[in-house]
């Protein structure tokens, strides 16, 4: 069988192998991800029973509630593979699950990106002003931006080019 992304053909073992190594690969990447997203959303949802969230301006508060909120659909979107992958388990639907999962996986960065850009913002706001919060916001999104996605989106567009 011809595999349009690898550009050769495969056997139907072959493909089946790579499937499952691919799928073994992504799972693993979200376990990476996932511990970080889940202590980011505990701690966000802990700041909001302290004391001084409640000295937080109406803008904070709707920062705050925008970062937890990417947070929040960054865990649902990194897990997701994995609860499909249950559902689906043993029904021969590993390639669309795969593609499904890396769809998500994918989101999931950029939610976590937001998520964190969020946090910075709220932590430089209370620190150094709103002017440096939208400084250090926006150059961290930047940065985010040009080493998670970037460079593979570049090289794609080379490698399509040829």
């Amino acid at each position: 069988m011809f595999d349009p992304d690898l550009g050769r053909s495969e056997t139907p073992e072959e493909h089946k192998k790579r499937l499952e190594r691919e799928h073994g690969e992504l799972l693993q990447e979200l376990r990476a991800l996932i511990p970080g997203a889940t202590v980011l959303f505990g701690f966000l949802l802990a700041i909001s029973f302290t004391q001084d969230f409640g000295d937080l301006d109406g803008a904070e508060k709707r920062v705050y509630y925008a970062t937890l909120v990417c947070t929040a659909v960054a865990l649902v979107l990194f897990l997701a593979p994995a609860a499909h992958h249950r559902l689906r388990f043993r029904e021969g639907d590993k390639d669309h699950t795969l593609r499904k999962g890396n769809r998500e996986a994918i989101a999931g960065t950029v939610a976590s990106a937001l998520s964190f850009t969020g946090v910075l913002y709220l932590v430089t706001e209370r620190i150094f002003g709103t002017w440096a919060a939208v400084v250090t916001a926006v150059a961290f999104f930047a940065l985010a931006a040009w080493r998670w996605w970037s460079f593979a989106l570049l090289r794609s567009l080379r490698a399509a080019r040829r």
